[in-house]
């Protein structure tokens, strides 16, 4: 008999409202590649109570014990999370790959129903792939203290899901965060499985990946490498908001201040491509921004900047910025099992998000794009809710997954 996740819709719709309260004002919601807004006030005391402090539990050795992708080094019981008691939460540090094919740990945390047994077969899986929250090593999601989406997240754990949570590597443990390079995110969230299944054998085989804004992008590249992979438990992916190329995140941040996303672009680029010199993409003033990056987490870091005292003339030229491009243009491969898109008509993505679904469309991919009329990006993924748990609901009871592709 196919799992039926316990469902209490009193207690849903209490959650779903929290959630969705939540999730209008998280860190970085959905749209951070293109936000256009004023430099933010300096972090207040009482923000960063709502930050963890890095531990030993995320340093590792240099250089780094050999390991497989996936394998878990580490893992520690964490019960600091603003988290309904319902929820048990468990950190992991495992091993991953970086663009390069480099031996890199990543860290994140594991959410499981506390108070439930687990079903024949173990909890069913969620992986979340996180949106922007910054290239420092405290921007790890796991080191904030609700999780950056602690209620929403918490939902589908009431739900009877277990939750996976990469922090993405770089973030949380000391290696370079390979910023909005989605084959390095998906390997980050298809490690983050694996080492969850070895830190909390209670997690069953079958999963779904879900993320926003950056993880949007992360969760389709999952899709495509199932192609290779072929992980027979993976059931489908759903992307929230902000699914487009990469370079269409560079070329609509030039119609505008946008935040620093130049300098995260040139930090990402240069994980990828250490050949890549950071001058030949930006300007001396966005230099001293660059620098700032390395150390804060994004909501204190970014300045506005136009783009003209940002970028070189000509850096979209440069051959390691195209050969970033080429990776991160997504639908040049065919993806694996079911995808749903999650849109808000008021996300700037949405018109550039068209043609890379189109592109998916042609090559036989199973898309179902579901836009929600007039809302902000970061309300999507609250109001969506309901439409996300019967496509969830609907994969892991085997029913076919219906697609909309013209």
């Amino acid at each position: 008999m196919a799992f039926q996740p316990v469902f209490c819709r009193k207690r849903f719709v209490a959650t779903l409202g929290i959630a969705f309260a939540v999730t209008v004002a998280i860190l970085f919601v959905a749209n951070f590649a293109f936000a256009q807004a004023p430099p933010p006030p300096p972090v207040k005391p009482s923000q960063i109570l709502h930050t963890l402090p890095l531990t030993k539990f995320y340093d590792t050795p240099h250089p780094l014990p050999a390991g497989k992708p996936g394998e878990l080094i580490r893992s520690e019981p964490f019960d600091e999370y603003e988290l309904p008691p319902e929820v048990s939460a468990v950190r992991i540090l495992y091993h991953s790959r970086s663009a390069s094919g480099e031996d890199v740990a990543t860290s994140g945390v594991v959410l499981i129903p506390s108070e439930k047994n687990p079903p024949a077969g173990g909890w069913p899986v969620i992986a979340w792939a996180h949106g922007a929250t910054g290239v420092a090593r405290p921007c790890a999601p796991s080191l904030v203290r609700n999780i950056g989406h602690g209620p929403f997240l918490s939902m589908y754990v009431d739900l009877g899901y277990a939750v996976v949570a990469t922090d993405y590597t770089g973030l949380g443990t000391n290696f370079r965060n390979a910023f909005l390079d989605a084959p390095s995110n998906a390997t980050d969230v298809i490690g983050a499985v694996s080492a969850a299944r070895a830190a909390v054998p209670q997690l069953g085989a079958r999963w779904i990946v879900m993320g926003e804004g950056e993880g949007s992008l992360a969760v389709v590249a999952v899709a495509e490498k199932q192609n290779e992979i072929r992980d027979p438990g993976y059931l489908g992916s759903i992307a929230i908001s902000g699914l487009t190329d990469a370079k269409e995140v560079f070329a609509h941040s030039t119609q505008g201040p946008a935040i620093g996303m130049f300098t995260f672009l040139a930090y990402g680029i240069k994980t990828v491509y250490p050949q890549f010199q950071v001058t030949d993409m930006l300007t001396e003033k966005a230099l001293a921004l660059y620098e700032q990056i390395q150390q804060n987490c994004a909501e204190t870091a970014v300045a506005q900047l136009p783009p003209a005292e940002t970028l070189r003339p000509g850096s979209d030229n440069n051959e390691f910025v195209k050969q970033y491009f080429a990776r991160n243009s997504l639908g040049q491969t065919q993806a694996r099992g079911a995808i749903l898109v999650i849109s808000a008509d008021a996300d700037r993505t949405v018109p550039v998000a068209a043609p890379l679904i189109a592109r998916m469309c042609k090559q036989g991919d199973r898309v179902q794009w579901e836009r929600y009329p007039n809302l902000e990006p970061g309300r999507v993924i609250g109001d969506s809710a309901r439409d996300q748990i019967t496509w969830i609901e609907a994969r892991f009871a085997g029913r076919p997954a219906p697609a909309n592709c013209p």
